[in-house]
């Protein structure tokens, strides 16, 4: 049972890194090398939201990422934003959605759920337990060698 804990300064640039490292770590633990892609796209995705919400509010906090494989390959990105802004555009009525007159951070929080969805099986978003920001949490099977 390995844990790798990653936090970075919300940069977009980071998000290229976080993404190599879970692809690493995921191949380690045994996912199926045809899930891999999968994994690196919603890590991808998760962190961009993560690091959109702290551009949008202005907050310097780190992002946090932790992948484990006790058991299944998990990976946990944190943010700090406020719970409201993790909701996104959930929230929104659909004629709202279609407006033009969102902006990109806007979109990129709303439709990341989306995108995350259709790349993991296991997803939970919640709040975190101390303090403001969200917990994505996500989880692929492992194969054992």
């Amino acid at each position: 049972m390995a844990t790798v804990r990653l936090s970075f300064s919300p940069a977009p640039v980071h998000v290229r890194t976080a993404r190599l490292v879970g692809v690493a770590v995921a191949r380690r633990a045994g996912v199926d090398e045809g899930l891999l892609d999968e994994v690196r796209l919603a890590i991808g995705e998760a962190c961009t939201r993560a690091v959109a919400l702290h551009r949008q509010y202005g907050l310097a906090d780190l992002v946090t990422v932790e992948m484990s494989d006790s058991g299944s390959y998990t990976v946990r990105v944190i943010d700090h934003a406020p719970i409201e802004a993790s909701i996104g555009l959930t929230k929104l009525p659909p004629d709202e959605l279609a407006a033009e007159s969102l902006t990109e951070d806007a979109l990129t929080t709303g439709v990341g759920f989306a995108l995350l969805a259709g790349f993991v099986d296991d997803l939970q978003v919640r709040p975190v337990e101390d303090g403001p920001g969200t917990e994505v949490r996500m989880v692929w099977p492992v194969t054992r060698r």
